[in-house]
C-alpha cells in the first residue's frame, strides 16, 4: 500500500487547527475540560404533619424540643406571605464544658414547608453566630424579595453551638470554638437530612448551604472540607480569613488613632467629609472606565490603576477642613487599603480597592466602631492561644485594640496548645482553600458575590482567593465556580449598589439543569422598594437602576446607548 508522508510543517498545522476550537472554547470563558457530571432535579413532596415530628425525629446526640405548625402569612418576606410550614427547634451534643464549666449544645430550628420542593437549605448565619436566626434561608445581597422558605426549601438556622448571652467568652471552650469555626456544620447536617427523611418519607434530592459574612466563611469553609454534603455554595462577602481580617481591622484602628483630631474619637482621623472628597476623587478617575459616567465603579481593577490617593487628592498646606488630606493622613491611609503590615514587615491581610462608597456610615462603623468593640473580643477570647484570662464583664475592648502589638496577636490565632490543639487560622478557615476537585468532580457548584466597598472582609482577598481556584484549573473554573463582584455594595449590603439580587435561583438551575449563569440581574432599593430603601443610593439614581453583576474576570461596560438605568444597556466583557 502507497501511504503519502505529510511533513512536519504540515503535521504542525493540522495539529493547530485541531487545538483551535478548544482554545476559542478557553478563550470565551468554557472549559476544554471533560463534561462533568450532571446532577438530577429535586422533585416535590407534601408535609402530612407536624406536631407528631418531636416524637418522631430519632438522630444521636440531638433533643427535638417542640414541633410547632405555622400558618400562611405568619412569616413575610418583602410584604409576600411565606407559606405554611412546620417549625422544628432543638439541640444537639449537649454538654457541661472541663474547661470553662458551662454548658454548651448547639441550638437549632428547621422550618419545613407544607409544599416542599425537595431541596435542603442550611442557613449559614454571620457574625459569632450565637443565635438561632429565623431560619428563612438568605438568596443574596441585601433586602430580599424572596428567601429559600417561600421558594420551597428546608430550612436549618443554629447558632453554631453557644449561646449569644455569652459574647466572644464562649471561645474559653476549645469545643465551641471547633463548633463555631466547622464542627457545628458536619454535626447539623446529617441530622436535618435524616429530620427532612421522617417529615416527608424522603431525604432531600438536592442540598444547598448559603449565607453572608460569617456564613459566606461557612460555606466556603464547607465547600472544602464537606463537600459531599452540599451541591451548592452560595458565598457571599465571606470572610474567609476572618481572624486576620479582625487583626488587620484592629490594626486599621491603631492608625486611625494617630491621625484623629479628637483624641479618644477614632472616626476624626479620617472624617465623613473627608472620606466624602475621596470617594469623589475615586469617581473622578474611576467612574467612566466603564463607559458610563453614572456613579458606580464596574471595572474595579483598573481604577487602583487609575487612582492614587497622594496625586488625586489635595493635600492639606494648612488645618484639615475638609477639602484636603494632610500628608500624614495620606500615609496612614494608604497604609490601610494597601494592607496592613506588622513592625517586622509581614503584611496581616489583604488590600481594599478604593471605591465610590468611603463616605457611607456602614463603611465607617466597621472601621471605627466594630475595630474596637467587636473584633477585639473575637481576638482577645475566640481565636487567639491562650485566650485572655480578663472576665467579659471587665474586658476592655478599645484598649485592646489601640494597644495590642499586631505581630503578637497574628502569632497568637496561628498558636496551639495542649488545651487549644487547632488555631484559630486552621478551625477558622478552608483547608487547601484553591483545592475544590472533590466539589466539581461530583458536579456541585459555587457562586461567589462580593462587595467591593466592603470594609471588614476585602473584595481583593475573595479576587485572589478565585484566582487561585482559575490557577489550580487551569486558568479556568467557570463550569463549577463563579465569582461576582458588586460594584459599590458594602458589607452584604447596603452602600452606593444595586444590592438587591437573586443568586440563589440561578445556583440550583446550574446545578440542576446545568444553565450556567452568565450574568446575575441587580437592582438599586430606592425609596419604595419593596424590601426596604438602601439610604446610600444616590439621589441621581432611578429608585430601580439595574445592573448585570459579570462573572469575573469580565466587567459591566456600557453599549454605548440606551438608558444608563437599565441593565440592557450594559454587557458583560
Amino acid at each position: 500500500m502507497n501511504v503519502r508522508r505529510r511533513e512536519p510543517g504540515a503535521r504542525a498545522r493540522l495539529a493547530a487547527l485541531a487545538a483551535l476550537p478548544a482554545a476559542l472554547l478557553v478563550a470565551c470563558g468554557g472549559s476544554s475540560e471533560p463534561s462533568l457530571p450532571q446532577l438530577a432535579a429535586a422533585s416535590p413532596g407534601t408535609l402530612q404533619s407536624c406536631s407528631e415530628l418531636a416524637a418522631r425525629i430519632n438522630f444521636a446526640n440531638t433533643t427535638i424540643t417542640a414541633a410547632n405548625p405555622v400558618a400562611e402569612g405568619t412569616l413575610t418576606v418583602a410584604g409576600k406571605p411565606v407559606r405554611a410550614h412546620c417549625q422544628i427547634t432543638g439541640k444537639m451534643f449537649e454538654r457541661v464544658s472541663t474547661v470553662d464549666g458551662k454548658s454548651y449544645a448547639i441550638g437549632f430550628e428547621m422550618r419545613l414547608p407544607t409544599a416542599w420542593n425537595g431541596r435542603f437549605f442550611y442557613q449559614a448565619n454571620g457574625g459569632i453566630d450565637g443565635n438561632v436566626a429565623t431560619a428563612a434561608g438568605p438568596v443574596g445581597g441585601g433586602g430580599p424579595l424572596d428567601n429559600a422558605l417561600n421558594k420551597g426549601f428546608a430550612v436549618l438556622s443554629s447558632d453554631a453551638g453557644h449561646v449569644g448571652s455569652m459574647g466572644p467568652s464562649f471561645g474559653i471552650d476549645p469545643q465551641a470554638r471547633l463548633d463555631y469555626g466547622y464542627q457545628a456544620v458536619g454535626k447539623l447536617t446529617p441530622m436535618a437530612k435524616s429530620a427532612i427523611q421522617t417529615a416527608y418519607g424522603k431525604g432531600p434530592d438536592r442540598s444547598y448551604i448559603g449565607g453572608c459574612s460569617n456564613g459566606g466563611r461557612h460555606a466556603i469553609v464547607a465547600a472544602a472540607r464537606y463537600a459531599e454534603l452540599y451541591d451548592g455554595f452560595l458565598v457571599g462577602n465571606p470572610g474567609t480569613q476572618l481572624p486576620k481580617a479582625a487583626i488587620a481591622n484592629i490594626a486599621g484602628a491603631q492608625i486611625y488613632s494617630t491621625l484623629a483630631s479628637t483624641p479618644g474619637d477614632i472616626s476624626t482621623g479620617f472624617t465623613q467629609t473627608e472620606r466624602q472628597l475621596v470617594s469623589k476623587a475615586v469617581l473622578g478617575k474611576c467612574d467612566a472606565l466603564d463607559g458610563s459616567t453614572d456613579g458606580l465603579i464596574q471595572d474595579t481593577s483598573a481604577c487602583q490603576a487609575a487612582f492614587d490617593l497622594n496625586r488625586d487628592v489635595p493635600t492639606c498646606t494648612g488645618e484639615r477642613d475638609g477639602t484636603c488630606l494632610s500628608a500624614a493622613q495620606k500615609t496612614g491611609i494608604a497604609k490601610v487599603f494597601s494592607g496592613v503590615t506588622t513592625s517586622a514587615g509581614t503584611k496581616v491581610y489583604a488590600s481594599f480597592p478604593y471605591d465610590a462608597g468611603i463616605g457611607t456610615n456602614g463603611w465607617a462603623g466597621w472601621k471605627f466602631s466594630e475595630s474596637l468593640n467587636r473584633d477585639s473580643g473575637a481576638v482577645a477570647y475566640i481565636w487567639q492561644v491562650p485566650p485572655t484570662t480578663e472576665p467579659l464583664a471587665t474586658f476592655n475592648g478599645p484598649s485592646f485594640s489601640l494597644t495590642s502589638d499586631v505581630g503578637k496577636l497574628l502569632n497568637m490565632v496561628n498558636a496551639t496548645s495542649a488545651t487549644y490543639t487547632e488555631s484559630a487560622l486552621s478551625f477558622m478557615t478552608p483547608p487547601n482553600p484553591s483545592n475544590l476537585s472533590a466539589v466539581k468532580n461530583r458536579g456541585a457548584k459555587v457562586m461567589v458575590y462580593h462587595g467591593t466597598n466592603d470594609p471588614i472582609f476585602s473584595s481583593d482577598d475573595t479576587t485572589a482567593w478565585y484566582d487561585s481556584v482559575r490557577a489550580a484549573n487551569n486558568g479556568d473554573a467557570s463550569n463549577f465556580a463563579r465569582f461576582y463582584r458588586v460594584p459599590g455594595m458594602n458589607h452584604c449590603s447596603g452602600g452606593p449598589a444595586t444590592d438587591q439580587f437573586d443568586m440563589l435561583t440561578p445556583l440550583v438551575n446550574w446545578v440542576e439543569k446545568g444553565e450556567a449563569p452568565a450574568t446575575v440581574l441587580a437592582s438599586a432599593r430606592g425609596a419604595g422598594n419593596a424590601a426596604g430603601a438602601n439610604a446610600d443610593v444616590p439621589a441621581s439614581w432611578s429608585a430601580t437602576r439595574t445592573r448585570p453583576l459579570c462573572p469575573y474576570p469580565q466587567v459591566a461596560r456600557y453599549n454605548g446607548a440606551g438608558d444608563i438605568e437599565s441593565a440592557s444597556s450594559f454587557s458583560c466583557k
